[in-house]
């Protein structure tokens, strides 16, 4: 009996963060849906979990938890690189164990499967310190790459153009490009160029996905560990989604207008009055599902017992910093949140949103 060739995805991306996770996830789901066996692999990682004796890439740790193929933990991460890896791989190189390591992990990993998804680290030219950047072990695992970029027109042009001749140069084909997080409103303008504009380079555009906000909202207890905050209490409340983010500076009878569902408050622990309003509010509208997300104390300051007392009775987290204000905001603004295994919301999300945006049967059709 001949035995099909397995579909071979391999996704890369213009720079860290534009998606690839969200995309795999939801790729993955949908062939899983189609009762389509597959599975997933990230042969080079940089951010790993300690699991038993093994160090595991974050998001082959995130996919095996979701479709619960945790016996392939080391077949889906067989290389992590951790801190002073590439400069000891500089002055010892060894490529052809590394290879030899992810060729193993990948024909076991296909094995009885009729779709792999492969996840790249970063843009095409990423790992070539350690010889094995995306466009090398696209090579390697005799894969077709999909560029995943993001946002715009002519940045993303230019960026996906750049990759996709590293991979021309070592001989792997790109499949086409996914662009992903484009502001609703810019949706349509942006699709219709990225559409005329990748064509008149030869490359097929498989998809453009709209930014969507719930894929970047962080839970209480992202933001906590994100930010290496002390809990006084409220554990119970830390799924809770951080959807608006204020600075609790302003007097309370103008704050009360900016008390919304999922609000987190930003507060000097000595702010009393902006610290009441904040329970208050909660506690009034809460019959009607109104949410205040949590409250963060700054300035290492904390009000007295009492008031302590009732902030726990509330059930809002309460988090403590030694930061100011302002310090805080701004490293909550810039707070990258993965996909959590917990993460059932997004992961229900990202799968809509490739369903619904990216052409799953072309990838199928070509890969």
């Amino acid at each position: 009996m001949t035995e099909h060739p397995v579909k071979n995805i391999f996704l890369s991306s213009i720079y860290q963060n534009a998606g690839k996770t969200s995309i795999s996830l939801g790729l993955y789901q949908i062939l899983k849906e189609r009762q389509i066996k597959t599975a997933f692999m990230k042969p080079v990682g940089q951010q790993y979990v300690h699991v038993g004796d093994l160090d595991i890439d974050k998001d082959s740790y995130l996919i095996a938890e979701v479709f619960h193929t945790r016996k392939k933990f080391k077949e889906m991460s067989p290389v992590t690189i951790g801190r002073g890896y590439t400069e000891k791989y500089i002055f010892n190189p060894h490529k052809e164990k590394l290879e030899e390591t992810i060729l193993k992990a990948f024909n076991d990993l296909k094995r009885g499967k009729e779709a792999i998804i492969i996840e790249g680290t970063g843009h095409a030219g990423v790992g070539s310190v350690i010889d094995l950047s995306n466009a090398d072990v696209a090579k390697l695992l005799g894969s077709k790459a999909i560029i995943i970029g993001e946002g715009g027109i002519g940045k993303t042009i230019d960026e996906i153009v750049l990759n996709k001749a590293l991979f021309d140069l070592k001989g792997v084909e790109v499949m086409g490009v996914i662009v992903n997080k484009v502001l609703p409103e810019k949706y349509e303008k942006v699709e219709r160029a990225l559409r005329q504009g990748l064509s008149h380079k030869g490359i097929r555009l498989l998809g453009v996905i709209p930014l969507d906000p719930l894929l970047s909202t962080p839970t209480v207890e992202q933001v906590k560990n994100g930010l290496n905050l002390k809990l006084l209490g409220g554990d119970r409340g830390l799924a809770r989604r951080v959807k608006h983010t204020i600075v609790g500076a302003m007097e309370p009878h103008n704050m009360i207008h900016y008390l919304k569902e999922g609000t987190l408050v930003l507060t000097s622990g000595d702010r009393v009055d902006n610290i009441l309003l904040a329970v208050s509010s909660h506690l009034a509208r809460g019959s009607q599902g109104f949410h205040i997300s949590g409250i963060i104390l700054t300035g290492g300051l904390q009000p007295t017992a009492k008031i302590v007392d009732l902030l726990k009775k509330s059930q809002i987290p309460i988090l403590l910093t030694d930061e100011d204000t302002y310090t805080v905001a701004g490293r909550i603004e810039h707070l990258i949140c993965k996909i959590q295994k917990t993460d059932k919301d997004k992961i229900r999300e990202v799968t809509g949103l490739v369903k619904k945006y990216v052409d799953v049967d072309t990838i199928l059709a070509n890969s």
